[in-house]
């Protein structure tokens, strides 16, 4: 008897064990308080997974009945808030393929890139790069050198590049303008397309995620909390900077690279009044680009203003950087 009232309470304990975790994930994820951001950090489904291990034991070891419906709980959340799961309505999207971009329903594309090359610190990843033809690629922790090998490589000296603060903009097309904001490691650039529209390009990266994870440490959650306000801070700056020297947002305008925040961290909410995210718009499979091996996290992203329209989008992996690249068709739309 007493055996099986401990059965009980410990399938009880399970039960709300998980139950109290998915209070504290949905308070976290849909409120994102600068405070818990050691908590967001990690994407919803890594606690979903802990919340199903912890429903599941109630249930398979002590056959805690209630924990069934939790266990359903954790499903839905997990299907309706995490950012991989997005993804699922882009089913009938079709994949970017490596080669010249094909046109879409009989119009051409721009295709373009962003890519963390690492400092080619595990290898050169120039051919990964060109084996897409991209008209456009955005490029961080990269050297003058490499900047140009990559323009070298892609266009044959026909292209155009411009590099600052670690950070790089290969083109196929002219290069008009350059604006650098030299506290951050963003660049700003306008490109004039051979059919004489131009396009404003803002390529960012931005401050260096927090690592420690050490939860039960109150330093790291001080660490990720300043990090945060730190990369919106810089984001902001850009942003700024993007309206007093271009017209915008009635010009074209791309923005992307290395966010160094997870997509569901409220810094991208700054972009959603005049940006689209090109992976949530037409991505197809697996959209993290950090750790190459085992990714979890998405942050390298494309953004585009109204006029481009994302076509397809793709997160793809290189053996010579520790993140994957993301490629990504758009349409060049009047207006």
């Amino acid at each position: 008897m007493n055996a099986a009232r401990t059965r009980r309470r410990l399938g009880w304990a399970l039960v709300g064990a998980s139950l109290g975790l998915h209070f504290v994930t949905m308070f976290a994820f849909s409120r994102q308080p600068d405070r818990l951001a050691a908590f967001t950090v990690a994407p919803i489904w890594i606690w979903g997974l802990i919340g199903l291990a912890l429903s599941c034991s109630a249930f398979l070891f002590l056959r805690a009945s209630l924990s069934l419906i939790v266990t359903g709980i954790w499903a839905v959340t997990v299907l309706l808030f995490a950012d991989e799961a997005q993804v699922l309505v882009n089913l009938a999207k079709q994949a970017p393929a490596p080669g010249a971009a094909a046109p879409y329903k009989g119009q051409p594309v721009v295709r373009v890139m962003t890519i963390n090359c690492a400092h080619s610190e595990f290898g050169n990843p120039v051919p990964d790069i060109a084996a897409w033809q991209p008209d456009v690629v955005l490029l961080q922790e990269v050297s003058p050198a490499e900047v140009k090998s990559v323009a070298d490589a892609l266009y044959d000296g026909h292209g155009d590049y411009r590099f600052h603060e670690s950070n790089g903009i290969v083109t196929r097309w002219k290069i008009k303008r350059e604006v650098r904001n030299p506290a951050f490691r963003e660049q700003q650039l306008t490109l004039l397309t051979p059919t004489g529209r131009e396009i404003e390009v803002v390529n960012i990266h931005l401050t260096s995620a927090a690592t420690d994870l050490r939860l039960w440490n109150r330093s790291a959650w001080r660490t990720h909390r300043e990090v945060r306000q730190a990369r919106r801070q810089e984001l902001s700056t850009a942003l700024q900077l993007l309206e007093q020297t271009a017209p915008f947002p009635s010009r074209p305008t791309l923005l992307g690279g290395d966010f160094n925040s997870p997509a569901s961290d409220p810094v991208h909410l700054l972009l959603a009044r005049d940006f689209t995210d090109a992976f949530s718009a037409a991505g197809t499979g697996w959209g993290d680009t950090f750790q190459r091996r085992v990714p979890i996290l998405r942050l390298d992203c494309l953004y585009s203003t109204h006029q481009l329209k994302a076509v397809r989008c793709q997160a793809v992996t290189s053996r010579n950087t520790d993140h994957r690249l993301v490629v990504a068709d758009f349409l060049l739309l009047n207006g």
